[in-house]
């Protein structure tokens, strides 16, 4: 079992930049995949990104290609999601989620995922 938390969420300008963490209790946070999530006003669950296991395999939905980046650093049982060039219609309450690597993991798909962060705020002001 794993606990994330997430954090690194605030208010920035259109085009600035942010990076959300997402730490992770356990030991054995290098077995599980990690996807970042979001759910903005008015709209549905979005999938943003994720990242298997070891870092080697990265995923992003089309609308935040070439503008986020997700790494992990296991040695800090952390998953981080980097984000560029922020747009207004990126403001959201992003999630981090994770699912052990022995599950079948469909990375866009929430339903796939087992534990959930409690969300934080990201707010991008025109």
């Amino acid at each position: 079992q794993v606990q994330l938390v997430a954090s690194g969420g605030g208010l920035v300008q259109a085009g600035g930049s942010l990076r959300l963490s997402c730490a992770a209790s356990g030991r054995s946070f290098s077995s599980y995949n990690v996807g970042w999530f979001r759910l903005a006003q008015g709209k549905e669950h979005e999938v943003v990104a994720a990242i298997s296991q070891n870092g080697g395999s990265t995923y992003y939905v089309d609308s935040v290609k070439g503008r986020f980046t997700v790494s992990r650093d296991n040695s800090k049982n952390t998953v981080y999601l980097q984000m560029d060039s922020l747009k207004p219609e990126d403001a959201a309450v992003y999630y981090c989620a994770a699912r052990h690597g022995a599950q079948v993991w469909y990375w866009n798909n929430p339903n796939r995922y087992d534990y959930w962060g409690q969300g934080t705020q990201v707010t991008v002001s025109s």
